[in-house]
């Protein structure tokens, strides 16, 4: 399906902006975009990589990641059952999960793509996306998050009277767009169209079956992760560090959660640990205060007690580091022509005028059964381009005020949608499969289910 969509976003891009002369400026975005996918999101993106990667290896010496996994085993098991329980992928799925969840984006996407590689490990079929990596990235494109923080500080820039009052819609709408991925994907992966024949050749791969006492191992058959029992166990000073930690942090989480009663409690005890004054003058609701300090703690906590937990239990963790930080540069590298291909053809559709056509074309049809029509340019955008969406957001907002219902309705469905083909580009593009199978039309279900979901929660809460 993705070779038609990118072919026909090539050639109606050529048709259009031949009919509207616009011709220019759709060759010019094409050079852009295709720079722009190398020096804007391909190298930059190296850096984030070696550090995440890095520190995610340290988190697999560790033995964190087997535990993260078997904790939520049963779910993981149900989800993706051709993925052995114990299999490295799991954690490695949970990871990217959690950072999602969070909108910690510069970590989740590193932690995504190592997911993307522990899978292809299990590949039979090298190129061909399994059930697995469909499902996972169907859950991916659905955009669980717990707080929309981008259109958020739009709406708050814009002097909203409640800039946090789409937390509730967005839960509501991105968690309907999560269950209709994993029930897209669970139908689709039964249809003949999709259904993948019988393995009939060896595979080229290592397959790691449950229970197996060895690691994942890739091409080269070096071994992803080491067994958590090789570790050395915790001494007491040890647990007695880690809880010390683990206390600080939980200090800092009750100074961002409830300043005013720590100002109060500290302030005659130690006037030093005291929140400032400055710090206390906080109008959110308690729940937008935990999951905003949650997002604020979660990388500097990962950053830190990763390295601290698995140099306590005898890891070296600076060889370890490195060593996991290379895979960064291999993986920057091998999505940049996937990058090129989809950030060209969405570039050239969109410089053509092809989002402006489709909603003028859409507009009546869309009024006809209550959708709002200043969200369709919005909504046509979103599963192509990130910063353009924001862009229409941003206009939105200045057009119809950032307490207006549109405005709204356009940050709950930035908060519970996804840039679909950018994520299929880039995650697929670092383990190299070209044939995506029902991934795509998932991950459409996921946008649309969202789309619907926002605007009809919008007015019920807000009308």
């Amino acid at each position: 399906m993705l070779n038609y969509i990118w072919l026909g976003l090539m050639v109606l891009a050529v048709i259009i902006g031949g009919c509207t002369d616009n011709l220019k400026a759709v060759a010019d975005k094409s050079f852009e975009n295709a720079g722009d996918a190398v020096m804007k999101v391909a190298l930059p993106l190296v850096g984030i990589m070696a550090l995440w990667l890095g520190i995610m290896r340290l988190a697999e010496r560790a033995g964190l990641v087997a535990l993260l996994a078997r904790g939520l085993r049963p779910l993981m098991v149900w989800l993706f059952p051709d993925v052995p329980a114990d299999h490295p992928a799991m954690g490695s799925m949970l990871m990217n999960m959690a950072a999602s969840i969070l909108g910690l984006g510069n970590a989740a996407t590193p932690l995504g793509l190592r997911a993307m590689k522990d899978l292809e490990t299990l590949n039979p079929r090298p190129g061909t996306a399994t059930n697995a990596m469909c499902t996972y990235l169907a859950i991916n494109t659905s955009s669980i998050q717990l707080i929309p923080a981008t259109a958020i500080a739009i709406l708050a820039a814009n002097r909203a009277v409640n800039p946090t009052a789409i937390v509730g819609t967005s839960i509501m709408a991105t968690s309907c767009a999560a269950i209709a991925a994993v029930a897209a994907a669970k139908f689709l992966q039964r249809l003949p169209i999709y259904r993948l024949p019988p393995v009939t050749t060896p595979a080229s791969k290592a397959v790691v079956e449950p229970g197996d006492s060895q690691a994942a191992k890739g091409n080269n058959d070096k071994p992803i992760i080491k067994e958590a029992a090789t570790l050395q166990p915790l001494e007491w000073w040890g647990v007695a560090i880690m809880a010390a930690f683990g206390a600080f942090f939980l200090y800092l989480f009750f100074r961002l959660v409830f300043p005013e009663v720590l100002r109060q409690t500290l302030g005659s005890l130690v006037p030093a640990l005291a929140p400032p004054a400055a710090a206390t003058a906080v109008v959110s609701s308690t729940f937008v205060r935990i999951v905003d300090a949650v997002s604020k703690l979660a990388i500097p906590f990962m950053l830190s007690v990763f390295p601290l937990y698995a140099a306590l239990r005898r890891v070296k963790v600076y060889e370890e580091f490195v060593d996991g930080a290379k895979e960064g540069f291999d993986v920057a590298i091998r999505i940049v022509p996937y990058l090129v291909a989809i950030l060209v053809a969405m570039g050239m559709f969109r410089a053509a005028g092809g989002i402006d056509l489709l909603s003028n074309v859409l507009a009546p049809a869309m009024q006809a059964i209550g959708f709002p029509p200043p969200l369709l340019p919005m909504v046509l955008m979103r599963p192509l381009s990130g910063s353009g969406t924001l862009g229409l957001f941003a206009e939105l907002v200045k057009q119809y005020g950032p307490d207006s219902m549109i405005s709204r309705m356009g940050g709950t469905i930035f908060g519970s949608t996804e840039t679909t083909f950018y994520v299929l580009a880039v995650y697929f593009g670092s383990v190299a499969v070209k044939r995506t199978r029902y991934a795509l039309p998932a991950g459409l279900v996921a946008d649309t289910v969202g789309v619907i979901a926002s605007v009809i929660f919008c007015k019920m809460v807000f009308e």
